[in-house]
């Protein structure tokens, strides 16, 4: 196989069956914009969809192709809420608070439908999406979680017992399940060039290959690269967990976590449809969870481990094949055809980390897993902000988020051994 260029797409079911999308150029020379963005993932993107819709001059700067990093290799999960729970969202601001930040989960659920359709974009959507319980006391969180949702945040989920779960989850692994017909899956990279293709239409102007390497504070900011320069009323810092350096004082506020993802040869339309009758996408409520669904052309697209050093695990073809047999015995010494990973960033307490520094440079980071819709919101929010709007991005930078504790050298080994503890709580209890 002849070697891949480090600047192109990590090879992926997803660049394998992306529509096309044309090279970008590079940034040669001097540029003004009304906004510069750093990062041609979906925060970035949305950002500048926003933005060139309400007629700003955007200029977007990607370091490899648009989508190489989360967003264009994700679990493509598209779920309400946040990676932290309502509680924990609660304690950092407040009842009122949360129950605002909640309603703006679910219109971010919401945009990305509306943008699927406005925009005609090829990306696979399917409705659906189960939070399923392994152990009992998967049950009681799961259930507690269902009536907090209704009776405090107005949202209704269904709760699926193990037969009715059986049903439509052909998983003997499974006790239970919380159904939200609202939230769904889609295939990640295909929607993230469909959102640069509608940021182009706007009068965006995107640029790849265009690694920032330094961020030049003032009353006019600029992003400055090897061959060029974007000067700017405003900038948006959306590189999350691959950039470091260009704003200190954001990197040790978030983790890089490696995470992973295995497709299988087409199962075909019956096996796909037996395995899982609605086509929703799942996920167990584990520490380290497992996720999948099913593709457009059915495969089963599984997700799970997590490498908290970012190294990926030993053998983990095999690891891989031995937790899908768990959930799908059916499927026993069914091989991935392909298997990718990237990082996703976490922050310490889960929570959504978006701001500003100082009056014109914007930032969005701290998905911590659960980004597919949160970017869109992200990106939505920070462009409110640039033209005058700064409630909601007020609210979120409300919450205080601290640094990893051990600095550089002692974070990763302390969060290590820090998950070592949760994987043996999910082995044990």
């Amino acid at each position: 196989m002849a070697l891949r260029r480090p600047d192109e797409h990590v090879d992926s079911w997803y660049a394998r069956s992306a529509v096309p999308a044309p090279e970008r150029p590079r940034l040669e020379g001097r540029v003004t914009a009304d906004v510069a963005i750093l990062g041609g993932g979906l925060t970035g993107l949305s950002a500048a969809l926003e933005l060139a819709e309400a007629g700003l001059r955007v200029v977007l700067l990607e370091a490899r192709r648009i989508g190489w990093g989360a967003s264009g290799r994700n679990g493509g999960q598209v779920i309400f809420g946040y990676s932290c729970d309502q509680a924990k969202i609660e304690a950092l601001v407040g009842r009122e608070d949360a129950r605002r930040m909640f309603d703006w989960s679910i219109e971010a659920v919401d945009l990305v439908r509306q943008r699927i359709a406005r925009h005609g974009i090829a990306a696979d959507w399917r409705d659906g999406h189960a939070h399923v319980a392994i152990k009992p006391r998967h049950i009681t969180e799961l259930k507690a979680w269902q009536r907090d949702l209704e009776e405090n945040y107005g949202y209704p989920l269904q709760w699926w017992d193990r037969e009715q779960l059986r049903e439509v989850l052909d998983s003997p692994r499974y006790l239970g399940g919380l159904y939200d017909p609202r939230s769904g899956h889609l295939h990640p990279l295909n929607y993230t060039l469909g959102i640069a293709a509608a940021a182009e239409r706007a009068g965006a102007l995107l640029f790849e290959r265009t690694e920032v390497t330094k961020l030049e504070r003032g009353a006019k900011p600029v992003l400055r690269t090897a061959h060029g320069e974007v000067q700017a009323d405003f900038v948006v810092l959306a590189g999350n967990a691959i950039v470091h350096g260009i704003a200190p004082e954001l990197d040790d506020k978030i983790m890089p976590v490696g995470t992973y993802v295995g497709a299988t040869p087409p199962l075909g339309e019956e096996l796909a449809r037996q395995l899982i009758r609605n086509d929703m996408a799942v996920a167990d409520i584990n520490w380290a969870l497992d996720y999948f669904r099913f593709s457009a052309d059915h495969r089963l697209l599984f997700g799970g481990r997590a490498s908290y050093s970012t190294l990926p695990p030993p053998n983990l073809p095999g690891v891989m094949m031995r937790r899908m047999a768990r959930v799908f015995p059916q499927l026993k010494g069914v091989r991935f055809e392909h298997i990718w990973g990237g990082l996703i960033d976490i922050s310490r307490n889960r929570a959504p980390h978006w701001g500003r520094l100082g009056n014109n440079i914007y930032f969005a980071q701290g998905f911590s897993g659960h980004g597919v819709a949160t970017t869109g919101l992200a990106g939505r929010v920070i462009a409110e902000a640039i033209r005058g709007q700064a409630g909601r991005l007020d609210a979120f930078a409300r919450i205080r988020h601290h640094d990893f504790p051990g600095g550089r050298t002692f974070r990763t080994p302390l969060l290590v051994a820090a998950m070592a503890w949760y994987k043996l709580r999910d082995a044990l209890w």
